[in-house]
């Protein structure tokens, strides 16, 4: 479903501030992979979802999504093929518009759009039939402002505005980590159901690596812009924090001790 061949980016080219962020990375992810993404800060992680967003051009290499050749697409003409969740939960709504909205605008993304009457009443069933299965009680709020709910709520909400078309690709940005540790492992717990209700092909930022072991068929490790750790299947389930640790410290020759990654 993707493809990284031998891309670079360097930010800040020939100045004092010159930084390479991506360096000669390559990556397959299979159709269905739910792949977890780890590093320390500055490892690369953002840098490579925004690639693929389009946020971003690399300075050389190619990423292709679904066979399609996607290096040069502006981010406008790959959204549709995307879903993605940010890290702050205000990201990915609409404050000021109700629930129901925002759904309708998450339904009808990469579609033709005319004057017709806004949400018919076979779309609110729709709507109310996937917000039953948040376990929010947000199907019997659809009319309410989205501004009114809780980071936890919005951040539910962004997740299934992000997959009501089933992306391609779904992209996580380190999505609950501005969520307290419940309301977390409640929007993880949703992202598991329905990553694997609909097979999505899955990245997820994280810098918990408790979550990036738990979560996934399979785990990444990132460090100076590439990939040092790929490890997916059985011997992804056995592995424990303190491995992960290790592997970071022979790495980083500890540079990495005062990473917030370690406090998670």
């Amino acid at each position: 479903m993707l493809r990284f061949n031998g891309i670079y980016k360097t930010f800040n080219q020939n100045t004092v501030n010159e930084k390479r962020a991506i360096n000669d990375l390559s990556l397959h992810l299979r159709r269905g992979d739910f792949v977890t993404v780890i590093g320390g800060n500055g490892a690369g992680k953002s840098t490579l979802l925004n690639l693929i967003a389009g946020v971003y051009s690399p300075d050389s290499g190619r990423i292709l999504l679904d066979g399609d050749d996607i290096t040069n697409l502006p981010e406008y003409r790959r959204a549709k093929d995307l879903g993605r969740v940010f890290q702050d939960p205000m990201m990915g709504t609409a404050a000021n518009m109700e629930i129901q909205e925002n759904l309708a605008l998450a339904y009808r993304r990469g579609k033709r759009r005319g004057l017709r009457w806004g949400i018919t009443n076979k779309e609110k069933q729709i709507y109310m039939e996937k917000l039953n299965n948040l376990g929010l009680g947000l199907e019997t709020r659809m009319s309410t402002k989205v501004g009114l709910l809780s980071g936890g709520q919005r951040q539910a909400l962004t997740l299934l505005m992000a997959t009501l078309q089933e992306p391609k690709l779904l992209l996580l940005d380190e999505h609950t980590a501005a969520l307290d540790p419940s309301t977390a492992e409640r929007v993880l717990e949703l992202t598991q159901d329905i990553v694997s209700a609909n097979n999505l092909t899955t990245l997820m930022v994280t810098h918990n690596m408790k979550q990036a072991i738990q979560y996934g068929n399979r785990l990444i490790m990132m460090y100076e812009g590439n990939i040092i750790f790929d490890v997916s299947g059985e011997e992804k389930s056995n592995l424990k924090v303190t491995d992960l640790l290790k592997k970071f410290e022979t790495v980083s020759k500890g540079s990495f001790a005062n990473d917030r990654m370690i406090l998670s």
